[in-house]
């Protein structure tokens, strides 16, 4: 497709096809699927922010003023429309952050935020991801449409590619759209080649080199920092199931809902604390429909006190030794002081809570001084609905993709609820009284939350508060997913010893004058039995670390210790208590580490009980794109002819035999070769004698034509003597020492 004014590279008046096709056209359709890749990741992310709409119609209208611009417009005015299109797109970006956020804005702040998207930060990190989103998509989409209209089609596949692999470098585009993005790509390239040069064949090299180093690319990008879970806390799970603890506390920003997994029995850290709790240590406001993201950056902590509840709270002081390595910073909700062995580099996230900026190493210890918020239910059903507009935008949106039959469940559900609060409570006892538990589900198709209410019966802490998440947000009460661990077992006086199994995930509901209030749906029965059947089992097999002196119990023994901390934040009528225990240093009595009945290790591996190492296959995924990775070295093998010329350096040289006819016969390989490499190849079915006449007028002399006239004697007439053999080796030799300048100057 090759616009009025643009002239092709084939002649006048000829079309190349491929199976009857235009290339030209073919080469043009590749480029818009290329683009179509790139606009499908934007989709998914406006879908998730609520914006599908209007970017529909921001692609759509840019997508119209490329081909309108394509058709009338020189390139350079078309690249100065595109310069301000993508410059306006920023400015709106900015224009819409809010004030706190612009303050911050620095050179290096940019710079490190820029650093931080390219090195694996979701765009859907970003509070205002969706007029970022928004933003950067009609300024590539505009040009790389017009390129492809004008037939300029290589720096159009330029433009898209860079697009889409933005999002790639983000980890917001999926694997399919990736490789459909680079197949459609270099089809475009490629068909271009075909349309320009009318044959293909020059470029297959090329095209597969280029091809195979994108999927390589692709897949390689999605190991970067931020682009998965922390190695600290090590899956160590069975049958290829992880844990529990490390898909969600060491998830960092993003947690993607898995199917089956298992529990880790192994202890991570004890607390001494005035008051039993839960352990936060994140929280994750963004719900993508398979999974959840944090919004917003961390700031460090300076010291001080951070900000409370809302309302009336009491104070509760921990300290907090690890057993392993920890990449979280276990708090009771909510922390506002800090102090030990990490309070210089602690980091505090924009939902309240705190994240250590280096990993906690063993026998380090930090102490936290947490507000609890105080409240009744009588309290909370006293409370408005009347929430500050940063709760509205972060806590009750969902995906445009969510369904309707979602929306009218929780209407079902919680629907003739009066208050906010009765909503809650009654979203929490249907999902605790309709719903299994169990650590074994399939990973579900589409919106988690949809497929967990009607397509599924059971399922585990992360599916459970999911759904509560939706269904409340659907009937407009505030609600964020929480991650953390569960008290753990206690040991003695306001001690606590916690291990990886106790790691869970729960729901917190925001209440006007009061803040953010615990709620937690999956059923606390079935939940501890997996936990005790875990740590029972874990016993029966003699793994180490996952006991300390205090909890060591009998070797049959078959029940989880009791904790004391209740599972669900139901509040009781007696109003608001307050603890006013002095805070404390480190615990009383042996540290951690004198109890753990081993010394703990940095891995916190379970030892292998099968008495060696056991080789596994790599993933399906990683041998396709290691056959990938070879078929591109096989590609630039061929491309730079090094086998050919790997070929030719052994021809410099021919070692004597004591067959006169094998000599003859490898010194005219040899000078053949030498004449393939400088003239031509000698074609099928063509005769020694005939290709040697045939290169006699471009400078093949006697000697040379001689050769073949002794490799003729040798295979067809009467044979040659040990003079022959050596005249031919010695006319060999000439000639292509002749063409080897290294090995000429060696031998003058």
């Amino acid at each position: 497709m090759t616009v009025a004014g643009e002239s092709s590279s084939t002649s006048a008046g000829s079309t190349n096809t491929v199976f009857g096709v235009p290339a030209d056209l073919l080469s043009t359709a590749a480029s818009l699927v290329l683009i179509g890749a790139f606009l499908a990741v934007v989709y998914d992310i406006t879908d998730v922010v609520g914006r599908r709409d209007q970017f529909l119609l921001l692609a759509g209208g840019t997508l119209a003023l490329a081909t309108v611009v394509g058709w009338t417009l020189r390139p350079r005015y078309a690249l100065g429309l595109a310069v301000l299109i993508a410059a306006g797109g920023f400015a709106a970006y900015f224009l819409a952050l809010p004030e706190s956020q612009l303050a911050l804005l620095s050179p290096e702040r940019l710079l490190a935020d820029t650093f931080a998207l390219l090195s694996g930060l979701s765009a859907l990190r970003l509070l205002s991801a969706d007029v970022w989103a928004l933003a950067v998509t009609p300024g590539p989409v505009f040009l790389a449409w017009y390129l492809a209209i004008r037939g300029r089609i290589a720096p159009a596949v330029a433009v898209a590619g860079s697009g889409l692999g933005l999002f790639v470098l983000t980890t917001d585009a999926t694997g399919t759209l990736t490789l459909l993005g680079v197949g459609a790509g270099m089809a475009a390239v490629g068909f271009d080649g075909i349309d320009r040069f009318g044959s293909a064949g020059g470029q297959l090299d090329v095209l597969t080199l280029v091809l195979a180093a994108m999927v390589v690319l692709s897949a390689t990008v999605t190991v970067l920092p931020g682009a998965g879970g922390s190695p600290v806390l090590p899956d160590e799970g069975v049958a290829d199931q992880p844990t529990v603890e490390a898909s969600l506390v060491s998830a960092d920003d993003r947690i993607s809902v898995v199917g089956s997994i298992s529990l880790s029995p192994r202890v991570r850290f004890e607390v001494q604390s005035t008051s039993p709790d839960y352990w936060q240590t994140a929280t994750f406001d963004r719900y993508t429909g398979d999974g959840w993201v944090r919004t917003g950056d961390t700031r460090d902590y300076e010291g001080g006190r951070l900000a409370g509840p809302d309302g009336p709270s009491r104070l509760v002081r921990q300290t907090v030794t690890p057993a392993t390595p920890l990449d979280s910073m276990p708090a009771a909700w909510r922390p506002v002081a800090v102090s030990g062995d990490i309070e210089n580099e602690t980091l505090v996230t924009q939902q309240g809570n705190l994240r250590p900026d280096r990993t906690v190493e063993i026998g380090e210890t930090y102490n936290v001084t947490s507000e609890v918020p105080q409240y009744t239910p009588a309290s909370l059903r006293r409370t408005g609905t009347d929430y500050p507009d940063e709760i509205r935008e972060r806590y009750l949106a969902l995906p445009d993709s969510t369904s309707d039959r979602v929306r009218d469940r929780a209407a079902e559900i919680a629907g003739d609820a009066e208050t906010p609060y009765d909503k809650a409570v009654a979203v929490e006892e249907w999902l605790e009284a309709n719903k299994e538990y169990s650590l074994r589900v399939s990973r579900p198709d589409g919106d988690i939350a949809e497929s967990f209410l009607f397509e599924m019966d059971a399922g585990y802490c992360t599916y459970y508060a999911s759904t509560m998440v939706v269904l409340l947000r659907s009937e407009g009460v505030p609600a964020r997913f929480v991650t953390g661990y569960t008290t753990g077992e206690q040991v003695g006086d306001d001690r606590y010893v916690v291990r990886g199994l106790d790691s869970h995930a729960w729901v917190e509901v925001y209440f006007e004058d009061t803040g953010w209030v615990r709620f937690d749906p999956t059923p606390a029965g079935p939940r501890q039995d997996a936990e005790s059947s875990s740590l029972s089992d874990a016993r029966d097999e003699g793994l180490t670390g996952i006991d300390t002196n205090e909890t060591t119990p009998e070797s049959n023994e078959t029940e989880r210790p009791t904790t004391t901390a209740t599972d669900t934040p139901t509040p009781t009528e007696n109003g608001t208590e307050t603890n006013e225990t002095p805070a404390g240093g480190s615990p009383p009595g042996p540290s951690i580490d004198e109890r753990l009945g081993v010394t703990p290790t940095g891995d916190g591996a379970a030892e292998d009980d099968g008495g060696g190492l056991v080789p596994e296959l790599p993933s399906r995924e990683t041998m396709f794109v290691g056959l990938v990775g070879l078929l591109g070295v096989v590609a630039g093998v061929r491309r730079t002819r090094l086998p050919a010329h790997l070929r030719f350096a052994t021809a410099a040289y021919q070692r004597r035999t004591d067959s006169p006819a094998a000599d003859v016969f490898r010194a005219y390989d040899r000078l053949e070769l030498a004449l393939e490499r400088e003239y031509r190849p000698r074609r099928p079915g063509e005769t020694v004698r005939a290709y040697l006449d045939s290169l006699s007028r471009v400078g093949v002399d006697e000697r040379t034509r001689q050769v073949g006239r002794l490799y003729e004697r040798a295979k067809y007439g009467d044979g040659v003597t040990r003079a022959d053999a050596d005249e031919a080796v010695a006319a060999a030799n000439a000639v292509v020492r002749a063409r080897l300048p290294l090995v000429r100057r060696w031998t003058d």
